[in-house]
């Protein structure tokens, strides 16, 4: 809908639209893949960034909130200084139950600790949405009916946005009037993301029990989602299996694809103390589900090695040990 209105609003323009929202994702992953999905074709002139719903139902700790969303803020400026770029809060229960018992989501308080930072307008659409549902408007159950929002929900979700649009365009702009670059301020955190990419799995060295499916496929029947199947994976299923891994930054995770068998993984940088984590999701018994597991992060900026090895425990809903790696990552 937003598409189709700036077509029709200036229709002397050509555009180009960029859609790389994926589900479940949330700020970590988006500035890790903010290169290849956003960025690699250029500059963006506007920008629309939502993670209020990922951020806080998928566990990101505040921290981790206000370094991801912090680091695309500043990545994307970096690239252009000019770009404009609006945060949305979209809503979901657990929010309307904030904004209904008095009390601001504490994402939604870190993403805006952003935004006011930099500078940046966002449009309040959880906090929306509940006033009216609270006003009788329209009724979560029977209208918006869920976090995917129904074509109404969309609609109301679109109306905002382009309100929101209007109200920019209102003023009146001189013939002379030229695109200026906004001011990069010092960083709220200096770990945050801003210089994050992504890395193919097989750049590991593997030492013992690790393979490289080439064109990965699960074996159980269980679902899948785009680019982490018939892609190269990197397969470790053994207890004890281990690799290493040669990174330089800040920052050190791993997308992997978290499924039904996944196992817990001991890890290690620089030879420090062993480490442990678990990556089974709560969605993993019914889905082979993209996760990406930051391992370490606020670490002096410099070359660094990732040891990784399969434990011998495993989550008791686990139905095994597998780790499937599509993607190391890094934040240079």
């Amino acid at each position: 809908s937003i598409c189709n209105y700036l077509q029709k609003r200036f229709p002397d323009t050509e555009f180009e639209f960029i859609t790389a929202g994926i589900p479940s994702m949330g700020t970590t992953p988006a500035a890790f893949r903010l290169e290849r999905d956003v960025l690699a074709g250029g500059p963006v002139d506007l920008l629309f960034e939502e993670a209020a719903v990922n951020d806080a139902t998928n566990g990101r700790s505040p921290e981790e909130q206000i370094r991801a969303m912090e680091g695309i803020v500043r990545r994307v400026r970096r690239e252009d200084p000019a770009t404009d770029i609006v945060i949305m809060h979209f809503v979901d229960p657990d929010k309307m139950e904030a904004y209904s018992a008095g009390k601001v989501p504490e994402v939604i308080q870190n993403h805006e600790k952003v935004a006011n930072h930099y500078g940046i307008p966002t449009v309040n659409l959880a906090k929306e949405v509940t006033d009216r549902i609270d006003a009788g408007e329209f009724t979560w159950e029977e209208d918006f009916k869920n976090l995917h929002p129904s074509p109404f929900g969309q609609e109301v979700y679109f109306h905002s946005m382009k309100a929101f649009l209007e109200k920019a365009w209102a003023g009146t702009m001189a013939e002379d009037d030229k695109i200026e670059a906004y001011p990069q301020s010092e960083p709220i955190d200096n770990a945050n993301y801003d210089n994050g990419k992504l890395i193919l799995a097989e750049n590991a060295k593997l030492i013992n029990g690790w393979k490289l499916a080439k064109n990965w496929n699960p074996e159980d029947g269980k679902a899948t989602r785009a680019n982490y199947v018939n892609v190269p994976m990197l397969v470790g299923q053994e207890k004890g299996s281990r690799l290493e891994f040669k990174f330089n930054g800040n920052a050190v995770g791993i997308a992997v694809a978290a499924g039904p068998d996944a196992g817990i993984v001991e890890y290690r940088i620089d030879n420090g103390d062993w480490q442990k984590q678990d990556l089974f999701t709560r969605w993993s018994m019914h889905l082979h589900l993209p996760w990406y597991y930051t391992l370490a992060a606020g670490l002096p900026d410099e070359d660094h090695t990732l040891q990784l090895r399969i434990a011998d425990e495993k989550n008791p809903q686990s139905t095994g040990t597998a780790c499937r790696i599509r993607y190391f990552y890094e934040n240079r």
